[in-house]
């Protein structure tokens, strides 16, 4: 499993619950782009309508080999591809608790391109603080054990 991007902004605003994979529809020349690592998962959402859930304003840069007929929008709507089941679980949670559905990463599962996907929810101000906190003691322990042991 070759990890392309990662989300890194999700983990530090929302509370992560629940994990899927899910595959994406993609053409050719955004795949070769993926491969170069050109794809950026910023300001990237997931959206359920019709049945059907599509990711929002992920970036994948246009190859640059692939000729003139290639000009789609870097930023277009993306299908995902979910089992119903699993559609039919996160419809739910969304409209009844509040939560969001959130693209974690993006990564080559053989030589298929897949995203995880979360089910979240949003953290407040104070939970924020406490995760810097938390973040701050960990790598303050973890300096001194390195200087302890040397």
């Amino acid at each position: 499993m070759k990890v392309i991007a990662v989300n890194k902004s999700a983990s530090f605003e929302y509370f992560i619950e629940d994990k899927f994979e899910a595959g994406i529809v993609l053409e050719g020349s955004e795949v070769k782009s993926i491969r170069k690592n050109n794809c950026n998962l910023n300001d990237c959402f997931c959206f359920v309508r019709k049945g059907e859930v599509t990711l929002k304003n992920m970036h994948i840069a246009v190859y640059d080999k692939s000729g003139a007929f290639n000009t789609r929008d870097s930023r277009r709507d993306r299908r995902l591809l979910l089992h119903k089941s699993e559609i039919s679980k996160i419809v739910g949670k969304v409209n009844e608790k509040g939560y969001t559905l959130v693209p974690l990463k993006v990564y080559f599962s053989g030589s298929l391109v897949k995203v995880e996907v979360a089910l979240c929810r949003g953290k407040h101000t104070y939970d924020k603080k406490q995760s810097l906190k938390e973040k701050d003691i960990k790598r303050e322990t973890e300096r001194r054990i390195r200087e302890y042991t040397r």
